[in-house]
């Protein structure tokens, strides 16, 4: 093996094509011709001595020594950016991109205003935000850290939970003047229900009353949306009663926009929590975000943080 060929640049283009499976999608990310990230996979390979990926025409998976080879190169390009960190952090500007998936509605509203803050006081760092509320394979996409709402089971990624977030019953005050307003969990028959069809279980309610007993109605209307936003458009229109965060309407509860129904009952509260790659977690910039994000989300209303 001719380790002069074994260039970072070189093993960077095998991660990622190792990670997302497809040399055009690596291409594209990084901004170079498909043509240059197969030269880099052909050289490297020539460099080790042994086939690091297996091709078809559908997809790119790494045969058993390239599994092997890949954990390796990940530590090394790891180690790499956290020296050029700790140079970098000598003259205390921290420097580089980071990667960010979050929660649609919840970035528009929120993260995005909570970023612009965060490079205020860190000009030198870029970020880039993706919206979005599918559960995405964080290290496949190249995303670093993710802010996510819902119970997570990805044990791969490291946890920490933000804060749980307050949900609460509301319609605007011309549907409860057309269709009355209900004052218990059984007048909600009947109503028409602003659903999330990409939340499980949003055809029901479950409602817990001022003295502790658990109320589960249905809940049925004629429109159902799978972005919070779009909700939230529905829910200040008139179209019905729904169940939504806080956070998602708080100005729109204080303009009078919309009200609270049903104040004395309670919904179940949501968490917040942010996945990080355990790779990515020591890397100087990812920290400072990561710990400005848990101090900065107590400040939005309707979501509790955790008491330290």
């Amino acid at each position: 093996m001719d380790r002069s060929d074994v260039t970072l640049e070189r093993m960077r283009s095998f991660v990622r094509v190792a990670e997302r499976g497809s040399l055009s999608a690596v291409a594209r990310e990084l901004g170079v011709g498909q043509s240059t990230i197969t030269r880099h996979l052909r050289e490297l390979e020539e460099a080790v001595g042994v086939p690091l990926l297996s091709r078809t025409t559908r997809r790119v998976t790494m045969t058993d020594e390239g599994g092997r080879y890949y954990a390796d190169c990940i530590q090394i390009l790891r180690l790499v950016e956290q020296a050029g960190d700790e140079a970098r952090g000598t003259r205390g500007a921290p420097v580089g991109t980071i990667r960010i998936s979050c929660t649609a509605a919840f970035g528009v509203l929120h993260a995005s205003r909570l970023i612009f803050a965060f490079q205020d006081r860190y000009p030198e760092i870029g970020v880039d935000l993706s919206l979005t509320d599918e559960r995405v394979d964080l290290v496949r996409e190249g995303v670093d850290i993710a802010l996510r709402l819902g119970p997570l089971s990805d044990s791969s990624m490291k946890l920490r939970v933000l804060g749980q977030c307050r949900r609460l019953l509301v319609a605007a005050p011309d549907y409860l003047a057309a269709r009355g307003r209900p004052t218990t969990p059984r007048d909600l028959s009947g109503h028409e229900g602003i659903r999330m069809s990409n939340v499980a279980g949003s055809d029901t309610l479950t409602l817990q009353g001022p003295d502790g007993a658990r109320h589960v109605v249905p809940l049925s209307g004629r429109f159902r949306v799978d972005h919070g936003l779009a909700a939230r458009e529905a829910l200040a229109a008139g179209r019905g009663i729904g169940p939504t965060h806080q956070w998602l309407v708080g100005d729109l509860l204080a303009a009078g926009r919309l009200e609270a129904i049903l104040p004395d009952y309670t919904l179940p509260f949501v968490p917040l929590s942010l996945l990080i790659v355990p790779e990515r977690a020591g890397i100087a910039r990812v920290r400072l975000l990561v710990d400005f994000l848990a101090h900065e989300i107590g400040g939005i209303p309707g979501i509790e943080t955790p008491r330290s």
